[in-house]
């Protein structure tokens, strides 16, 4: 009955999200289609890819509080796209966005690739966390660094990805969001037994016959490829993949990952499809990573209190 409220939930907010958003001079069929459709569905690929993310990532670092951006990610996302910003004074407002968001997505994928080699070469969890979260650090001051020698037209391009929004992407761009999310599926759910074993140390998931390093190295690859991905499209989004999995742990009652996992990609896809809701409720649509900020903070605020994380 649980898991069919959710579904329900994740249905009408998908209708809403469907009538929200202006698009005024435009033929409503237009509207629609190019418009409100490819949002509302990227909407929903972006949460299930962040909060599939922070289940493994919750998983594999025993941190309750661990989030996609751990692993920083999206520090490489921001630093392609402030070296990106340099590239785009005098081109269109269509070559630029495609120009940046390529320079993300490869700024997140070397920086994955960067901690997947890590995951492969040590048998620390608290080592691989460290290298993660000191990069993230490094890459977001580099990006710091760069913004200020890019022009003002780069810098308004940037700051609009930094301020995080659904609207805009292609159905190429969702059909490319769509494969990441689908491999990174796959990778996960292949893990979840290891996912359980972890929890409880390395050394219980090494005597569980769960072989660490290539353990680590799929997780790592799985999340990098799904956090690039929704990164380089829709900016650095936080806390749907620190909320997500702790509320399908509350609400089900279980943190067996064959149910977590699938369960949490619902979840996800609520907590942004509310996001983007909220954030086209006004005349002016808002930054979509402030109205998550506003949905998730009170959502772990809630779970602290109550001792569930």
């Amino acid at each position: 009955m649980k898991c069919r409220g959710l579904i329900a939930l994740l249905l009408v907010l998908a209708g809403l999200d469907l009538m929200c958003g202006n698009g005024f001079g435009i033929p409503a069929d237009a509207i629609f289609w190019k418009l409100r459709l490819p949002r509302m569905l990227t909407a929903i690929v972006a949460g299930a890819s962040l909060a599939l993310t922070g289940a493994q990532m919750q998983a594999l670092f025993r941190n309750p509080l661990a989030d996609p951006h751990i692993m920083g990610v999206s520090g490489g996302a921001g630093l392609g796209a402030a070296l990106a910003a340099f590239a785009v004074s005098g081109l269109s407002p269509w070559a630029g966005g495609i120009t940046l968001v390529s320079a993300a997505f490869a700024g997140a994928l070397v920086t994955g690739l960067v901690i997947v080699a890590v995951a492969a070469r040590t048998q620390s969890t608290g080592t691989l966390l460290l290298v993660g979260v000191m990069l993230g650090f490094v890459l977001s001051a580099l990006s710091s660094i760069l913004q200020y020698s890019a022009g003002e037209e780069s810098l308004k391009l940037f700051y609009s990805w930094m301020a995080g929004s659904f609207s805009g992407v292609s159905y190429t761009g969702l059909a490319f969001m769509g494969v990441m999310l689908a491999v990174g599926f796959i990778l996960a759910f292949g893990n979840a037994k290891g996912l359980d074993l972890i929890l409880f140390g390395d050394r219980y998931a090494a005597l569980g016959g769960a072989p660490l390093k290539a353990f680590r190295f799929r997780i790592m690859l799985g999340c990098s490829l799904m956090t690039g991905a929704v990164t380089a499209f829709c900016g650095p989004l936080g806390f749907v993949g620190i909320a997500a999995p702790h509320i399908v742990r509350r609400i089900f009652g279980t943190s067996v990952h064959k149910k977590v996992l699938p369960l949490s990609l619902a979840a996800g896809a609520c907590l942004t499809l509310a996001g983007d809701i909220l954030s086209q409720a006004g005349g002016t649509p808002l930054p979509v990573g402030s109205t998550l900020a506003l949905i998730g903070i009170p959502l772990i605020l809630v779970l602290l209190w109550r001792n569930r994380l």
